[in-house]
C-alpha cells in the first residue's frame, strides 16, 4: 500500500503519495514549456538550510495574493483543486504571471504545509515563479489572507528535485507549526518533451503577521 500524504486540516489525509506526485509532474510537464532549452538551476554553491522559529498558527483562512520581494513577484492567489485524473489543476499556461495555492492544502498560516503553485514559463514569456530558483535561506515571502491579515514566512530551504523523485512527504506531509511550499519547475531542459526534468522547491516557515498589500 502507498504510504499518504498527511493533510494538516482536522488531520485529514488529503491525498495518496502517489497522486501528490502526479500532481506536481503535472505541473512541470504541463505548465512549463519554454521557447529556448536553457537549464534553470538552483544557484551554486547551493544554500545550507537555515533554522527559522515558527510563530504559533492563525486559524484557517483562504490566501488572496503572494508577495515575494528578492525575486520581485507578486500576484493574486487562485484556488487550485484536482483534475479528473487525480493531478492538481494549475493556472493556465496562458496566463504565466498568475499564482495558484492548492486549496486541498492548508491556508498559509495555518498548522501544516500550505502549497502554492507559479509557472516558471508560458506563452514564450517568464511565469511568476522566473526567478524562484534564486532564493535563498532567509528570504521573505508575504502571503495576504481573505481576513485582512499578512503571514510573513521565511525559506529556510531550497531544493531542486527530479521529477522523478519528487519528495510529496517532504512538501505535503504534516508539520508541527505552519509551513509553506513554493513549487515551479527547473533543472535541464527536456527538448523532446518541451519542458524541464526538475522542480524547485522552496520550503519557508510562518513568522507571524506583518503590514502589507
Amino acid at each position: 500500500m502507498p504510504a499518504r500524504a498527511r493533510g494538516s486540516r482536522g488531520g485529514r489525509a488529503v491525498a495518496t503519495a502517489p497522486v501528490l506526485v502526479a500532481a506536481a509532474l503535472s505541473l512541470a510537464l504541463s505548465a512549463c514549456s519554454a521557447p529556448a532549452d536553457r537549464p534553470l538551476h538552483l544557484d551554486a554553491p547551493a544554500p545550507a538550510s537555515q533554522p527559522v522559529q515558527a510563530a504559533a498558527a492563525l486559524a484557517p483562512s483562504p490566501p488572496t495574493w503572494i508577495e515575494i520581494p528578492r525575486i520581485a513577484a507578486r500576484s493574486s492567489l487562485v484556488p487550485l483543486g484536482l483534475n479528473p485524473d487525480g493531478t492538481v489543476a494549475v493556472p493556465s499556461v496562458h496566463e504565466p504571471m498568475q499564482a495558484g495555492w492548492y486549496r486541498y492544502s492548508p491556508t498559509p498560516g495555518e498548522l501544516g504545509p500550505a502549497v502554492v503553485l507559479g509557472h516558471v514559463n508560458g506563452d514564450g514569456q517568464d511565469g511568476v515563479f522566473a526567478r524562484l530558483h534564486e532564493l535563498r535561506p532567509g528570504d521573505e515571502v508575504r502571503i495576504g489572507r481573505a481576513d485582512g491579515q499578512v503571514a510573513r514566512f521565511v525559506v529556510h530551504r531550497m531544493a531542486q528535485e527530479p521529477k522523478s523523485g519528487f519528495p510529496s512527504d517532504e512538501v505535503y506531509g504534516d508539520t508541527p507549526d505552519p509551513q509553506l511550499r513554493l513549487i515551479t519547475c527547473g533543472g535541464p531542459f527536456d527538448r523532446e518533451a518541451r519542458s524541464y526534468r526538475d522542480n524547485i522547491i522552496a520550503f519557508a516557515t510562518f513568522t507571524g503577521t506583518v503590514r502589507g498589500g
